[in-house]
């Protein structure tokens, strides 16, 4: 993702950590044979969090990235109602540390 505001950063892509929480309406149970469409597809936050993001767009800050996360889960399925984004920048982390930051969203 090309993301940062340090020359080091603004010119190579960033490796990212990315971690989505979705609270959506649902049924009060899920039975052994509730289908798919009664909660929401993994595949739908993968596609946010990679596919979904524009190419070649530089997000000065993460929270940008973020935000663009949660709006495509909004528009995506109208169930969702909170999207919890949590973005680790890994190439500053060290020793185990998770440097970065969490956008909490709630739909309008």
């Amino acid at each position: 993702m090309l993301t940062g505001i340090y020359s080091e950063e603004t010119h190579l892509p960033q490796p990212l950590r990315i971690s989505i929480d979705v609270e959506i309406d649902c049924p009060a149970r899920f039975a052994p044979d509730t289908p798919l469409n009664a909660s929401k597809n993994y595949l739908d936050l993968k596609h946010a969090a990679t596919t979904a993001l524009p190419t070649g767009v530089h997000f000065t800050l993460i929270e940008g990235v973020a935000d663009h996360i949660a709006e495509t889960l909004f528009l995506q399925d109208a169930r969702v109602r909170r999207v919890q984004v949590k973005i680790v920048k890994l190439a500053i982390s060290e020793a185990g540390e998770a440097i970065g930051m969490t956008l909490i969203r709630h739909r309008r």
